[in-house]
């Protein structure tokens, strides 16, 4: 790690750091249980309360700063992230299991976010509008929200934070940000980038604690908007509790996401693909492949490349760097996706690869291709680690509807050279991002990113200039000239 120095383990409330709370807790290294990260506290309902106290009192001078003041904090932001990106990762890594690469990468793309926020906050935002009468002027203009709640999950701890609080910040709103309990202490190291690069006094507070605190925080009448991505009955409570009070809210929930595979496609080109999308980030990322749809003559041959390369993972330690895959994020999480493919197996499914995972931790996972049919409980309900399910199909129409029979729709990837089909495909396939020849996995920061049906909420997108239409208010103005001019 650098030499900077963060307050390990604190609150960020209106501009303290606070190290007390109702009690303390240790972040655990899944890879190394053994070997504590470090302890944080952990706060209440009276935390999230001081914390939105703090955002509310901030939000009118934070506003008022003006356009080019919050820019320049957000750029500023972008260098620290990029000076800072070897620390991020190390503290990322311990906490989370990825593999330091990917945590440096998700720092870097932190610092890509900020200075891109940073520059769109100085192109037009007005509309100019024809107006019936003579010498008015119709334009529009865009208000923050005022103080928005931000709740992040744990599997992309760097990136999926600052691509939610760097728009809000940049559109002129105050954040209260309640992180995932397994992702403390990089949480207070992204806080302090930002603290750091001029995010004055209670714009920015980071609230560390239980979920029961982030519900606190959320259900607060001053709370104006909640951004949020987790589980889907966690973010349809949030819904429940925000538009109740007329807030908005912003959902990216979980994914189910399809790669149909047809037999016109190559397959040296689309098995590393598949599985990459499948297995990587231990299968932690809500647009993992969950199910493959092969069509046709291309099944078996596909299972059978899919198979040598799941069996050739390398799994261990994030700070291995001949490891390509790490842990699974807690013991709990483990359990979960333990149970999942027990599940699949007693109803049938048939395992055809595994990779070979150490026992030095109960949170090694060994990444799984399974067998098997539409029948199977994994078919349709979510396992959140290394796990895909391969079936057979006969027909481009089998193929299509049985990617679109799940509540969910994140992303899905088609992978053909036919040109035709690929152009059926975006136009039939209910999912926010569709990838042709590529994973269902990644996105670039400057597109909107989202899903369809239980997978996102009806808000605007997250990332590029649509983040904004969440974190504004369009406010429509009527400009008259007043009492004719005594010169004209």
């Amino acid at each position: 790690m650098t030499s900077t120095a963060i307050p390990i383990g604190a609150h960020l409330i209106g501009g303290e750091w606070i190290s007390t709370g109702t009690s303390t807790t240790t972040s655990i290294n899944p890879a190394r249980p053994d070997e504590p990260v470090g302890d944080h506290p952990v706060g209440d309902a009276s935390t999230a309360s001081d914390a939105v106290s703090a955002a509310v009192d901030a939000q009118k001078a934070w506003r008022d700063a003006g356009y080019k003041v919050r820019a320049a904090v957000l750029e500023k932001a972008a260098i620290l992230f990029e000076e800072r990106a070897d620390e991020l990762a190390m503290i990322g890594t311990l906490e989370e299991g990825k593999m330091l690469a990917e945590m440096r990468g998700e720092a870097m793309l932190s610092a890509e976010t900020c200075r891109y926020q940073a520059g769109i906050i100085k192109m037009p935002t007005e509309r100019i509008y024809p107006s019936g009468k003579p010498g008015e002027t119709i334009r529009t203009l865009r208000a923050p929200l005022g103080v928005v709640g931000v709740v992040t999950p744990w599997n992309f701890p760097i990136l999926i934070p600052v691509w939610k609080i760097a728009p809000a910040l940049a559109a002129g709103n105050t954040v209260v940000w309640k992180t995932a309990s397994n992702t403390p202490l990089v949480s207070v190291a992204i806080a302090k980038v930002f603290e750091d690069a001029g995010v004055p006094a209670g714009a920015l507070n980071l609230i560390l604690g239980p979920g029961s605190m982030g519900g606190a925080m959320i259900e607060d009448p001053r709370v104006d908007g909640v951004t949020f991505t987790g589980s889907v009955p966690v973010g349809f409570g949030i819904r429940d509790a925000v538009t109740a009070r007329n807030g908005r809210v912003q959902l990216e929930l979980g994914g189910h996401n399809p790669a149909i595979v047809f037999d016109d496609a190559d397959l040296d080109l689309t098995v590393p693909l598949v599985v990459a999308g499948a297995m990587g980030s231990t299968g932690q990322k809500c647009t993992a492949t969950r199910r493959v749809i092969a069509v046709g003559s291309v099944y078996d041959e596909l299972v059978e490349k899919m198979s040598a390369a799941v069996t050739d993972l390398k799994i261990g330690d994030g700070l291995d760097p001949n490891a390509s895959i790490g842990p699974i994020v807690a013991p709990r999480a483990h359990a979960e996706v333990t149970e999942g493919l027990e599940k699949a197996i007693s109803q049938g499914a048939e395992v055809v690869a595994t990779a070979s995972a150490p026992d030095t931790s109960e949170c090694f996972f060994a990444p799984t291709l399974l067998t098997g049919t539409t029948e199977l409980d994994i078919w349709t309900e979510e396992v959140f680690g290394p796990i895909s399910t391969v079936v057979k199909v006969d027909s481009e129409d089998e193929a299509f509807a049985l990617a679109n029979d799940t509540e969910f729709g994140l992303s899905a990837s088609v992978f053909s050279t036919d040109m035709w089909r690929v152009d059926r495909a975006i136009n039939t396939l209910e999912a926010g991002i569709i990838k042709i020849n590529a994973p269902t996995t990644g996105s670039e920061l400057h597109v909107p990113f989202g899903g369809e049906k239980a997978s996102s909420g009806h808000a605007p997108r997250e990332q590029g200039d649509t983040a904004h239409d969440f974190f504004t208010r369009t406010r429509s103005v009527y400009i008259n000239p007043g009492t004719p001019n005594p010169y004209a």
